[in-house]
């Protein structure tokens, strides 16, 4: 059986004395193993980013803009390939893998224009005979710790911004899936970047708290639950590292009377139900408004029931499995806990069998209505493919529920009317908001980013946010002497 080991300095690293299991979620085998590094893995990985670092920090910001123009174009010839190593070992759809690589490639694509990224900024005569100017300098050594659910897009929101700033990089993938977290290193040396500037090791806690306690690790970012983002941004500080840890979503969708329903329960069912809802943007919760609720779910049911779910190489699939068997039986213990605490569940998922795929961790799509915010289907992120109708009598009591949730990551309301959607846009205390658009995951050059416990320390990811959260900032302020020297000066000196 294959051995999936690290990647470090350009080739596979063996180290670790344990091994996990990877599985193909769509038959519940094992397919390969891969190796679970240890502290020893994580001072070899340091060495070698280390001894890149001393080059890397001095290649002009022009030359990394070229590896990574470079570096989209072969992500682009490899797009098929990529998608096939996130399928095989994740479950989703072949074009769900496909698109998420392409927002990934959005964040490389940005990267490219590095150079007026990193530009700084002058005054001249601050004071009499003094100039003032500020640098962008990289940090050293990062550290990204990346998520099953987007073994791509979001490696691709981290190392290259952090190598195009001038770092050098640690990825540490899911251990569920990491396959094509590797592919993209590799590619990224074919496209010119040195060897053991990325270097990727494989591992769980144990690698996680090692990389933490690395005394040359400056940073470290995160993208998980709540709970590990929580410990990561709580133990990394305490060794004074600079932190950007994503955790949980409880994403709503406000419905109001006046919307478009056909619109609003389409939009509804890709982002409820697709990559079978194992998104962190994904809408889990839907607000009816009024007198859509029941409009909404005439609309969405027949749609829900057509869903066609399969596994990745069946062309026609268009939800697969989850990552997991205790994925699917947290899930499975989620609806049977929103059964018993009242809410009605209109269709029911949870007994699909696909022929030939009966170990598989298949899940069908799920419909709650007359869900209340004190049951655990509310609370929880559920992370599958299961939405909650709350029912809200007006708009007022809808933005309550939205504000009043202790997650903030993206939130939507669809609605023709201008005024209420300005006014949900401006009182929704969610890092991001879309208006009649179900998933408002932002373009490159903006940024990504939850409010409240969607989010633990001051960086979003990508766009502006990143490159100030791989770089630090040094202000020089500069007087060259004219005429003859006066001597020493022992008082405090002043801009005057």
């Amino acid at each position: 059986m294959k051995i999936i080991k690290h990647y470090i300095e350009g080739k596979e690293y063996e180290g670790g004395e344990r091994t996990g299991d990877i599985f193909n979620p769509a038959t519940g085998e094992i397919i390969s193993k891969v190796q679970l590094g240890d502290s020893n893995v994580v001072k070899k990985a340091v060495d070698v980013s280390l001894k890149a670092l001393e080059g890397w920090q001095n290649t002009t910001p022009a030359k990394r803009a070229g590896i990574m123009f470079n570096y989209k174009k072969l992500l682009e010839e490899n797009v098929s390939i990529i998608a096939e190593l996130v399928s095989k070992e994740h479950g989703k759809t072949i074009d769900d893998a496909k698109g998420s690589l392409q927002r990934g490639l959005e964040v490389v694509e940005y990267a490219c224009s590095i150079p007026n990224l990193l530009k700084g900024e002058f005054s001249s005569q601050v004071g009499t005979g003094i100039d003032t100017f500020s640098m962008k300098q990289p940090l050293g050594i990062c550290v990204g710790i990346t998520p099953f659910n987007f073994p791509v897009m979001i490696p691709l929101w981290m190392f290259p911004l952090a190598t195009a700033c001038g770092n050098a990089f640690i990825l540490k993938p899911s251990e569920r899936d990491p396959s094509s977290s590797l592919k993209l290193v590799e590619l990224f040396e074919e496209a010119g970047a040195p060897k053991g500037l990325v270097n990727v090791i494989n591992g769980d806690k144990e690698v996680v708290d090692a990389l933490i306690e690395n005394n040359n690790i400056s940073s470290v970012s995160f993208v998980g639950s709540s709970n590990v983002a929580a410990y990561i941004y709580e133990k990394s500080a305490s060794f004074n590292k600079r932190v950007q840890a994503l955790g949980s979503a409880k994403n709503h969708m406000v419905v109001m009377p006046d919307a478009d329903i056909e619109q609003a329960s389409d939009a509804l069912i890709g982002a409820a139900y697709g990559s079978a809802g194992e998104r962190c943007m994904a809408i889990s919760v839907a607000v009816a408004v009024g007198n859509a609720a029941d409009r909404l779910i005439d609309s969405i049911t027949p749609k829900i029931n057509k869903i066609k779910v399969g596994p990745y190489n069946d062309k026609l699939s268009e939800m697969g499995p989850v990552v997991s068997k205790q994925a699917l039986e947290r899930i499975q213990s989620l609806i049977a806990s929103g059964v018993e605490e009242g809410a009605n569940l209109l269709i029911d998922g949870r007994d699909i069998k696909l022929q030939g795929y009966e170990n598989g961790y298949f899940v069908g799509p799920c419909l709650f209505d007359k869900v209340k915010t004190n049951m655990n289907i509310y609370k929880e992120e559920i992370f599958g493919p299961v939405l909650s109708v709350v029912r809200a009598d007006n708009y007022d009591q809808a933005l309550k529920i939205v504000k009043d949730n202790p997650y903030g990551n993206g939130c939507s309301i669809f609605t023709r009317d201008g005024d209420t959607a300005r006014d949900f846009s401006n009182e929704a205390n969610i890092g991001m908001v879309g208006v009649n658009v179900p998933i408002p995951v932002p373009v490159a050059y903006y940024s990504f980013g939850g409010w409240k416990n969607s989010i633990f320390g001051g960086h979003n990811a990508y766009g502006m946010e990143a490159v100030r959260f791989y770089t630090r900032v040094k202000t020089v302020t500069s007087k060259w002497p004219q005429g003859l020297r006066q001597g020493a000066e022992f008082k405090m000196p002043t801009l005057g």
